[in-house]
């Protein structure tokens, strides 16, 4: 854990090397309002990251170590954790390979491992590809499945987190023919109960203003569109309420978002995947963050992929990634100080 109380030990991961991760990185750290909020570890490869830092020296202010077992906190400018050795003339820069696939899943895997020992205070994931972890014979499909095998974790879920919106998904990756089926009152349940818990505990907000989305238009308009928000959506809010959340639902989706961007609600539960995200993303498409919650440690990434179309072009946007870095930071302080508030 770090001894620097407003500047937290963040493990940074490259994600796939032949993607845009490296170049968002050195941009990233390029910024004084990122490394002074932060002692970044980045964890990844020094061939290819002195490729994409062509036009800054931030490696040069980096303490470079292959070393797992040590403390982080006693180089202020950070340090960059090799794990691979790839030829940035012989790799396959803007093409997913067996190799780069290899090496962003040990990244992976490092970090999490140095969160779970304590020797980082977050964990901040570059993006990746189901395609790269396939090429590289892993069973997952991407960070979030991976992160929860990895951590032993069955009850976590996907936040998507900007200054303006928070949005949790009840069901993700499925088609949306089969949302109704996945969807029960035990389920959405227990939705609400991580998200409230992670909006005191990561986000410092102690009585969080939770909204729960209806499946159907009109939130069912009293059973005329559907009755999933009678049978299992009403049920699920009103237990939260005689628990003592500050909750209400379920609010027609055409209309919930909009009062949560004004300011009436901390975060919104959504039924499905598109539901939560399309709004989402037309407010923070450049700097919305994925953090998942649930998992026993901190961990934000950047809400795109690896845009092999622009990697190595110089043309990557680095907001996510500076946004990721920076609500890391923000969840590891508010953890620690929940921690101390409440003896643990």
């Amino acid at each position: 854990m770090s001894t620097h109380p407003h500047r937290p030990i963040l493990g940074i991961t490259m994600g796939d090397p032949a993607g845009i991760g490296p170049e968002i990185i050195i941009k990233s750290l390029s910024d004084p309002e990122v490394t002074n909020l932060c002692i970044p570890v980045v964890i990844g490869d020094i061939e290819i990251l002195k490729k994409a830092d062509i036009n800054s020296s931030i490696l040069q202010k980096l303490a470079i170590t292959d070393e797992l077992n040590r403390d982080f906190s006693n180089c202020p400018n950070g340090f960059l954790v090799c794990l691979s050795s790839l030829d940035p003339d012989v790799t396959q820069l803007g093409h997913p390979t067996p190799e780069t696939g290899r090496a962003m899943e040990t990244y992976i895997h490092t970090g999490v491992n140095l969160a779970l020992s304590g020797a980082i205070d977050a964990l901040v994931t570059g993006p990746i590809t189901k395609t790269g972890l396939k090429l590289a014979g892993s069973p997952f499909p991407g960070h979030t499945e991976l992160i929860a095998d990895q951590t032993h974790t069955d009850n976590f879920a996907m936040m998507m987190a900007g200054p303006r919106l928070k949005v949790v998904l009840a069901t993700i990756h499925i088609p949306l023919s089969q949302v109704p089926a996945k969807l029960t009152t035990q389920e959405i349940t227990r939705i609400i109960n991580l998200t409230r818990e992670t909006l005191i505990t990561r986000f410092g907000i102690k009585n969080p203003k939770l909204a729960v989305a209806g499946l159907n238009p009109h939130a069912g308009e009293a059973g005329m569109f559907g009755n999933e928000e009678a049978d299992l959506i009403l049920p699920a809010v009103e237990k939260a309420q005689k628990q003592g959340f500050d909750i209400s639902g379920p609010y027609p989706p055409d209309t919930v978002f909009f009062h949560a961007v004004e300011g009436r609600f901390d975060a919104v539960i959504c039924m499905y995947h598109d539901q939560g995200l399309i709004p989402f993303k037309l407010i923070h498409f450049r700097d919305g963050v994925n953090t998942t919650i649930g998992l026993p440690i901190i961990r934000t990434s950047v809400d795109h992929g690896t845009a092999y179309d622009i990697a190595w072009t110089g043309k990557a946007d680095p907001a996510s990634m500076k946004e990721a870095i920076k609500m890391a930071a923000v969840q590891a302080i508010n953890q620690k100080r929940h921690n101390n508030n409440n003896g643990s």
